[in-house]
C-alpha cells in the first residue's frame, strides 16, 4: 500500500497533464493508466496521443505530400513523374512519432516525479479523508484526491459492429495495410471527415454516410456550406439525413443497407467500414456505483463549473465529463484541478475552448456563431473576408474560405470567429486570445499584423466589420 497526495487515473492529454501539475505544486503524485499499444506494452497517452489526434495528424500530413506530389506541383512549374505510395512506411513514421511521444510523457513523468503505474484503476472506497484506489493486480493506493480522467472510447453502431478486418473505428482506420479501393464511413464528423480526406487522398472512393440531415450543425452554417461545397469537389460523397438499415459482409467486401433523406432504399458496398459516430465517456468497470459517484444519463461523472463530483476529493476532467471531448480542453481542465488542489485560483472558460477540423481547408472556430446568435435575439455585425484575396494564401496557392467575425452591435465586443482555410488551427489562437479578454473588432482592426501572412485575414475580417475592409 503506497500512499499520495493525489492520485490520477488514466494518463490521455487530461490525466498527465494533470499529474504533472500536480507534482510541480509539490504533491505527491501517481498517475495510474492501463493502455497497451499493439506490441502489448504499456503506452501512455491516452487515445489522443495512441490513436488519435497525433497518428491522425501524421497521416494527414503524409496524404496531403502525397496529393502535393501528384496533382499540385505542376502549377508552381515543378514536374514530378513516378512518384510511389509506400503504405508501410507512411505508418511507420506515423508510429515511430507516436512511440517517441509516448517515451517523452514518461520522461516528463520521470522529471517531474509523478509515480507512474500501468495497470487498471478502481474506486475501492473511503477510510476518512483518504481514497482507496486498487490497481488490477492487487495493489493499493492511497490518497487524499482523485482525478479521473478515463476519457472515451469510440460509439458502436448495432448494425455494424466493430471486427478489426472490415469494420474498424478511429484505430483500425489509423492502420490499412493498404489503401482500399473502396471506403464507406459512417458519420461526417471530425473523425470521419479527416481519416475520409487521409484515405481520399491516397486513392480511396470516399462515401460518408450522416445521419444528422444538416452537414456540420456545430459549425456556423456558412462555414459548413463551403465545407460542403469543397470537400464535394475534392471527391468526398458526403450523403446526409441517412439510416443505417443493414451492414453485412463477407471474404470480398462489407455491403450497407440504408435509406437517403427521401427514404429510398440503398445499398453501398466497399472494401472497409469506418465507423464514426461518436464517443462515449469511459466510466465502466471505475466503480462508481459501488463509491456512490453520481453519474449522468450519458454515463460522465456530474461535476461543477471546477470539475469537483458530488464526492469529497473526487474530481474527474476530459471526456468523461460535460463539454466538447477535445484533448486542449481536458489537459486545461486538468491544470485548473491541480491548481484548485494545491490552493491556488484553478480557471477553465469552456466559452473559449477552439474548435479545429484539420481537412483540407481547415476549419476552426471560437465563441458564438450566427445562428446560436440568432436565436438568442443577440444584435450582432459582421466582418468577412476570403483568403482568395490574401497574398500569403496566393503564393501557397491554398486560396479556399474565408475568416468570418461576430461583433456585438452596440459594444463591438467580438462574440463569435470562424475560419475555413489555410491554417485555421494556428490562425483561431488569435481569435480565443481577443475573446479572452473580450476584445472588440476595432482591437483587432487596430493591431498591426505582418504582411505578407495569413494572419491579415483576420486583420480584414475585423475592418470589415465596421465596413473598412481595404483590400476587397
Amino acid at each position: 500500500m503506497a500512499d499520495f497526495d493525489v492520485v490520477v487515473i488514466g494518463a490521455g492529454p487530461g490525466g498527465y497533464v494533470a499529474a504533472i501539475r500536480c507534482a510541480q505544486l509539490g504533491l505527491n503524485t501517481a498517475c495510474v493508466d492501463e493502455w497497451k499499444n499493439p506490441q502489448g506494452k504499456a503506452s501512455l497517452g491516452g487515445t489522443c496521443l495512441n490513436v488519435g489526434c497525433i497518428p491522425s495528424k501524421a497521416l494527414l500530413e503524409s496524404s496531403e505530400n502525397y496529393e502535393r506530389v501528384t496533382h499540385d506541383f505542376g502549377a508552381h512549374g515543378i514536374t514530378a513523374s513516378g512518384a510511389q505510395l509506400d503504405v508501410a512506411k507512411m505508418l511507420a513514421r506515423k508510429d515511430k512519432i507516436v512511440s517517441d511521444f509516448t517515451l517523452g510523457i514518461g520522461q516528463l513523468f520521470k522529471k517531474n516525479k509523478v509515480t507512474s503505474l500501468h495497470g487498471r484503476a478502481q474506486l475501492l472506497g473511503r477510510d476518512g479523508e483518504v481514497w482507496r484506489v486498487g490497481v488490477a493486480g492487487g495493489e493499493e493506493l492511497r490518497a487524499r484526491h482523485v482525478i479521473i480522467a478515463t476519457g472515451s472510447t469510440p460509439r458502436p453502431l448495432p448494425q455494424a459492429p466493430f471486427d478489426g478486418g472490415r469494420i474498424v473505428d478511429n484505430a483500425g482506420a489509423l492502420s490499412f495495410a493498404e489503401v482500399p479501393k473502396r471506403l464507406a464511413i459512417i458519420g461526417a464528423g471530425v473523425i470521419g471527415l479527416e481519416l475520409g480526406s487521409v484515405w481520399r487522398r491516397l486513392g480511396s472512393d470516399v462515401t460518408l454516410l450522416e445521419a444528422a440531415p444538416a452537414f456540420m450543425p456545430a459549425a456556423d452554417e456558412q462555414v459548413a456550406k463551403e465545407a460542403l461545397r469543397a470537400f464535394t469537389k475534392q471527391g468526398l460523397r458526403i450523403q446526409l439525413g441517412v439510416q443505417i438499415d443493414k451492414v453485412t459482409q463477407d471474404k470480398k467486401e462489407v455491403r450497407l443497407e440504408w435509406r437517403d433523406a427521401q427514404g429510398a432504399a440503398q445499398v453501398l458496398s466497399a472494401d472497409k467500414l469506418i465507423v464514426a459516430v461518436g464517443r462515449t465517456p469511459n466510466t465502466q468497470g471505475l466503480g462508481a456505483e459501488a463509491v456512490g459517484l453520481k453519474l449522468d444519463a450519458a454515463g460522465r461523472i456530474e461535476v461543477d463549473e471546477h470539475c469537483r463530483s458530488n464526492l469529497p476529493g473526487i474530481y474527474a476532467v476530459g471526456d468523461v465529463v460535460r463539454g466538447p471531448m477535445l484533448a486542449h480542453k481536458a489537459s486545461e481542465e486538468g491544470v485548473m484541478v491541480a491548481e484548485l488542489i494545491a490552493g491556488q485560483a484553478g480557471h477553465c472558460d469552456l466559452n473559449l475552448v477552439p474548435w479545429v477540423m484539420y481537412t483540407a481547408p481547415e476549419i476552426a472556430w471560437a465563441g458564438k456563431t450566427e445562428q446560436q446568435l440568432k436565436a438568442g435575439g443577440v444584435a450582432y455585425k459582421t466582418g468577412q473576408f476570403p483568403f482568395i484575396a490574401n497574398g500569403r494564401a496566393r503564393a501557397l496557392g491554398e486560396t479556399t474560405g474565408f475568416v468570418k467575425i461576430l461583433a456585438d452591435e452596440k459594444t463591438d465586443r467580438i462574440l463569435g470567429v470562424h475560419i475555413i482555410g489555410a491554417m485555421a488551427s494556428e490562425l483561431i489562437q488569435q481569435a480565443v486570445l481577443a475573446l479572452a479578454f473580450s476584445a472588440s473588432s476595432e482591437d483587432l482592426a487596430r493591431t498591426i499584423h505582418a504582411h505578407p501572412a495569413l494572419s491579415e485575414v483576420i486583420h480584414e475580417a475585423a475592418l470589415a466589420v465596421d465596413k473598412r475592409a481595404l483590400h476587397i
